[in-house]
């Protein structure tokens, strides 16, 4: 059924069926839409085989988003609408096969709000408790892919992740990136007034370092390994009538049934982290692409000028420099690069070229979409 609204009076009655008539219509098409997913997916058995078939496909799915974001007209904001398509695509691609996410746990963390930002809510999630379980859980395959965090904007970037690459066969196949809002948290039958820890992984409270200062500077503060333990540890405790408070997100809050005492206590709103996507898979272009590498400089004068030097002779982009200890050599170093385009853009892969003749080893980490979201 077509409604013209134009010939419709404004009637808060006609308003509200004509409410409905558009959600049956949209109930009908997303209905539609996933029968179409099931047809890929018998499409692609067919074509591929059940141990080779690849249901997700990053570069095809950031495409879409950026479609969607492209054509959208409001009043929905841009990223709401792609919020929304994100979620129905996640249903549709469960129908073809529901993929399993590992992720830096336990539950609550930032990382699983990456993951299901990522990956939207479909999927089933598989905390593990360090950056390495992560990795290990996606190359045995009982993950189709991991979540680790790789850098914050205040506090740097995460070295365990970086190291985690060296000996790793996995490639980074997407980003996504997460505001950070920290949020102090009670239990509900705590007084706030009585708080005398705050439980919360070293970086959030590095991060609200200022605030707390300035308003709760005799709480003791307890380092803990996330801020999810910190949030089950306050839970616990007000459980025993322990006057302890906790430094997490909403998940977390949700997850523990705590409550918040003060809101976006971060001191930099800016506060943002980034999160890689792990997997077996080399991702093709998406039209707008990042590129990770590894390179290995060998030990003599000007080295490092020399790998740079490609970059800006060649007009790529080189976004972020990071150096870590070798552990082979005395004193060797290993860098970390990241830059703008795919690995076989004319551009990207000359520069590739020429780094692996300058350099005593050039590890492509990974070309993969730039995050929608």
């Amino acid at each position: 059924m077509t409604i013209k609204k134009d010939t419709i009076p404004m009637t808060l009655p006609l308003l509200r069926d004509r409410i409905d008539a558009i959600d049956a219509q949209i109930q009908d098409l997303i209905n539609e839409r996933a029968a179409c997913a099931q047809k890929v997916a018998e499409v692609k058995l067919a074509e591929q085989g059940d141990h080779n078939v690849v249901f997700y496909r990053p570069e095809r799915e950031a495409q879409v988003l950026r479609r969607v974001m492209e054509r959208n007209k409001g009043p929905l904001g841009n990223e709401e609408m792609a919020k929304i398509f994100r979620q129905v695509m996640s249903s549709c691609l469960a129908l073809e096969r529901p993929m399993r996410i590992a992720f830096l746990g336990p539950e609550g963390t930032f990382t699983q709000q990456a993951a299901l930002k990522h990956f939207g809510q479909s999927i089933v999630s598989a905390p593990m408790a360090a950056i390495d379980e992560v990795f290990r859980e996606v190359e045995s395959g009982a993950a189709n892919y991991g979540v680790v965090p790789v850098e914050n904007s205040t506090e740097g970037v995460v070295n365990h992740t970086l190291d985690s690459f060296r000996g790793s066969r996995l490639k980074i196949c997407g980003e996504v990136e997460v505001r950070i809002h920290h949020n102090l948290l009670v239990a509900p039958n705590i007084a706030p007034d009585d708080v005398t820890h705050i439980y919360s992984h070293q970086q959030s409270l590095a991060q609200c370092r200022a605030w707390l200062d300035r308003y709760w500077p005799h709480a003791e503060r307890v380092a803990v390994s996330s801020n999810a333990e910190g949030a089950r540890l306050a839970a616990e405790a007000g459980k025993n009538g322990k006057a302890v408070a906790a430094i997490a997100g909403e998940i977390a809050c949700q997850l523990y049934g705590l409550e918040v005492v003060s809101a976006n206590i971060e001191d930099h709103p800016e506060n943002t982290t980034r999160f890689l996507i792990i997997g077996n898979e080399k991702v093709p272009a998406s039209g707008k692409d990042k590129t990770s590498l590894l390179v290995s400089a060998k030990n003599e004068p000007g080295a490092l000028y020399r790998l740079l030097e490609s970059f800006e002779r060649h007009g790529v982009d080189m976004t972020r420099l990071e150096t870590r200890p070798s552990l082979i050599s005395k004193w060797g170093y290993v860098f970390y690069i990241d830059f703008w385009g795919h690995c076989e853009d004319e551009a990207c892969r000359v520069v590739i070229d020429e780094l692996r003749e300058r350099a005593s080893e050039v590890k492509v980490l990974g070309s993969y979409p730039v995050a929608v979201l």
